[in-house]
């Protein structure tokens, strides 16, 4: 990773940030929660930002349409979070198979 990838990758977080930032209050709280959620489970594909890019332009929309964050996705932030990760695999994941594939061939 070259040094301009680095101060793209900066740049391109503070404008999602700012967006973040341009939310109504309960949503902005919302989506605070939810990052730390994904940052603790860890699935793979928050590497690229898509997720959290789109939960900002699915909370500007609903924010547009007037509709409150939690009308939008319910009372259980965490549940909500589960359900949009369900199929993508974690880091938590990978390293519980690579622990089983290890004590497999130790076993053997």
């Amino acid at each position: 990773m070259s040094i301009k990838d680095i101060i793209e990758g900066k740049k391109q977080w503070r404008a999602h940030l700012a967006r973040v930032k341009a939310l109504p209050r309960d949503y902005q709280i919302v989506y605070k929660e939810m990052q730390g959620y994904f940052f603790k489970v860890g699935p793979v594909g928050l590497e690229d930002g898509s997720l959290l890019t789109e939960i900002v332009d699915f909370f500007e929309q609903g924010a547009a349409d007037g509709k409150g964050v939690l009308e939008l996705i319910g009372d259980d932030v965490a549940a909500f979070c589960d359900d949009l990760i369900k199929d993508s695999p974690t880091y938590a994941d990978i390293y519980q198979e690579s622990i089983s594939k290890e004590l497999g061939s130790a076993e053997k």
